[in-house]
């Protein structure tokens, strides 16, 4: 007969026993699920980082930092931006020091970009949404200037945009200096004959241009001036676009080139705004060139994503992450499934 205290060994043994088991199970389990987060988790499909252009206009760095928060969190990789501007961009992306140039702006860059399309070193991928580009003045501008409707009209009203610097002309707000719609502003300066009205004036910086704009506007001072939409600084005043004579397809592709000898002028076309990779990236990255192949965004939530920037005045990094916060519907079909599961989980 056996003993209470040997009951009790036999009872306590028993227990230990069906833990240590539990315990044994659970490990096993906490080892499956261990081997399969590791299984699951992304394995970026090349050693080094996604090298961006970091072209400084608000939509590109917004969408660059959309980008790379999916590429990171999404994909495994590791990103980074070089900061540039478009034609050196695209040169770049045409020798592989770069990877990806989020934003192309086709009619401002349609000469250099057949040149270095041919080569097959780049490729045309993700067709992001359809931009436009203008001469504008501000509303309050054209009820002083009644008669100001066009672009031709322009040299008849020097004295209302008196150029600070250059007193004897008036001054035309072109295109910061190095983007590719330099090349077409400047071209078009010249085929409607304003150089002996008008300076070109080229700001330094996108940043710059958008600061001398907005100062002007909001001292009501006359001022006319090339911008492109969608833009948070067109969004956000009220401006008439100067008519431009009708566009032609031919007079148009030699305004894009920098080597133009009898600039004609053209109105601006819409603007197909692209992704452009490297194909020996493309090559390599196959799963990353399908996510940027995919990626579209609707022209409303473009113009959404923008006026919340202007609003808060939030940085590209922050806005982006409000994007991918509240745009869910549109950028999750741009991945599978489990990439999106994974950025969704980061944010």
């Amino acid at each position: 007969m056996n003993s209470p205290l040997q009951f009790r060994a036999r009872k306590a043994g028993a227990s230990l026993s069906r833990r240590c088991g539990r315990l044994a199970v659970a490990l096993a389990l906490s080892g499956a699920a261990a081997g399969a987060w590791a299984a699951d988790a992304p394995a970026c499909e090349i050693d080094r980082p996604v090298r961006f252009g970091g072209m400084n206009w608000e939509s590109n760095l917004v969408l660059v930092d959309v980008q790379r928060a999916i590429i990171e969190h999404g994909y495994g990789c590791q990103t980074e931006v070089l900061p540039t501007e478009t034609l050196p961009a695209l040169a770049a992306l045409e020798r592989g020091d770069l990877d990806v140039n989020t934003e192309v702006w086709l009619n401002s860059v349609a000469d250099p970009w057949n040149k270095a399309e041919a080569t097959g070193k780049v490729r045309r991928v993700g067709d992001l949404y359809m931009g436009g580009e203008a001469w504008f003045i501000p509303r309050y501008t054209a009820e002083r200037l009644p008669e100001l409707k066009s672009a031709a009209d322009l040299p008849r009203f020097k004295d209302e945009f008196q150029d600070p610097e250059e007193p004897s002309k008036g001054r035309f707000y072109g295109c910061p200096a190095g983007w590719g719609c330099e090349v077409v502003s400047s071209n078009l300066y010249r085929a409607l004959g304003l150089q002996d009205t008008f300076t070109l004036y080229s700001p330094g910086t996108g940043a710059a241009q958008k600061a001398a704009l907005t100062a002007a506007y909001k001292r009501k001072q006359n001022i006319v001036f090339y911008y492109w939409y969608p833009t948070p600084l067109v969004g956000s005043m009220d401006l008439v676009k100067l008519e431009l004579p009708p566009y032609d397809k031919a007079a148009h592709e030699c305004l894009t080139s920098p080597d133009c000898k009898d600039p004609k002028p053209s109105a601006y076309p819409d603007n197909p705004v692209f992704t452009a990779l490297n194909t020996g990236f493309e090559k390599d990255a196959p799963n990353l060139a399908k996510f940027f192949s995919s990626m579209s965004v609707p022209l409303p939530v473009m113009d959404e994503t923008l006026a919340h920037m202007e609003e808060t005045g939030d940085d590209a990094a922050a806005v982006a992450e409000w994007f991918l916060k509240n745009k869910q519907d549109v950028w999750t079909k741009w991945v599978p499934a489990d990439v999106a599961a994974r950025v969704q989980a980061a944010l």
